[in-house]
């Protein structure tokens, strides 16, 4: 794996997991490795088209992009089943769109349309889609991680096959709600995936002035559960990793602590400026590009042609604009319903 000399913790986090093997890809189906290649598209053009609207004026509020991350969130929840559960964070969007969400309705609830999956009231930071296992994301740090507990015990009190994965940032490894939620998943051996998407930075504080320990999947031990750190944007790696969590948790055998060591290119959300990053390094983790990795890996085993790649990408691109047409077009909500929803029954 080409791993910049400069983030010697992923490069040695890589290297400490001998177990998952470049026979990752060749696990993959060729109709799975397409339908990942078309879901990690959506979700760069889908973030890239939500900034535009938001340069523009359309959207209100803040904003958190994923773009550098689309191989973390579609390579974890690869092996996940349609009944299985997501909890997500105010990085969400990718998750979303990975566990099956409709763009469009996503982009209508953004533009504050009736459209939308929370009819305009949520935003950027609270979608949920129920139909698709997706709980919500959660704009609070470690807001997610009590949750999925509470519905890993759920899982288990109905005797379910199900698994929940909870997604959260290396800044809610330091939360209590992380320590407690770890501790309690363990002890009762509930069926949690903890994935956390190591993107280097919470806010703008490197990890390593955060924590003492080279990888937050090194925690795990001291619940007596599994920790793997894995290459975040490496999506064969990262969907190897995850069925490994997913499996043993879907059998009994209780949460694992999943690590995906990727990077945000974008700041931590459309105020922040940049200030504590070098050029150098953005760039450095630029060409690690998830997308192009796959694709490039793709095309030199043979898996795809070079053709098919931009018609896969071309899809995408007329999916979003399509999307972007419909949230624009949308209804806006009725002032007189501004309470419904807020109380049940």
């Amino acid at each position: 794996m080409q791993i910049p000399a400069a983030d010697s913790a992923t490069a040695a986090a890589v290297r400490e997991k001998p177990a998952l093997q470049r026979g990752e890809l060749s696990a993959l189906d060729d109709a799975t490795l397409r339908a990942a290649l078309r879901r990690m598209h959506l979700i760069r053009k889908f973030e890239e088209v939500a900034e535009q609207s938001y340069m523009r004026g359309l959207v209100h509020g803040t904003m958190h992009l994923s773009i550098g991350q689309e191989a973390s969130a579609v390579g974890s929840t690869l092996h996940l089943r349609p009944d299985d559960y997501i909890l997500s964070t105010h990085r969400g969007h990718g998750h979303c769109i990975a566990k099956g969400a409709d763009p469009a309705r996503m982009l209508a609830e953004f533009f504050g349309k009736e459209t939308g999956y929370c009819r305009g009231r949520g935003g950027s930071m609270h979608i949920a889609d129920l139909t698709t296992g997706n709980l919500g994301a959660n704009g609070i740090v470690a807001g997610g991680l009590p949750i999925a507990v509470g519905v890993g015990m759920s899982i288990k009190a109905q005797k379910q096959s199900r698994v929940c994965m909870v997604f959260f940032g290396d800044g809610a490894a330091n939360e209590g709600a992380f320590h407690e939620s770890l501790n309690m998943a363990a002890i009762w051996k509930l069926p949690v995936v903890f994935l956390c998407e190591n993107n280097k930075y919470g806010m703008s504080m490197d990890i390593a002035n955060a924590m003492a320990v080279a990888n937050v999947a090194d925690r795990a031990s001291a619940y007596g559960t599994r920790g793997i750190t894995v290459d975040g944007n490496d999506l064969p790696a990262v969907a190897a990793a995850a069925k490994i969590a997913i499996d043993q948790a879907r059998q009994g055998d209780g949460p694992t602590l999943l690590e995906c060591k990727t990077y945000r290119l974008r700041g931590h959300s459309k105020s922040d400026r940049n200030l504590y990053r070098t050029k150098d390094e953005i760039e450095a983790w630029r060409q690690r590009d998830p997308i192009r990795r796959l694709q490039d890996e793709l095309v030199a085993q043979q898996r795809i042609e070079a053709r098919e790649l931009a018609a896969i990408e071309q899809g995408a691109q007329h999916e979003i604009e399509e999307a972007l047409e419909f949230a624009k077009s949308s209804a806006d909500p009725d002032p007189a319903q501004l309470t419904r929803d807020v109380y049940a029954g």
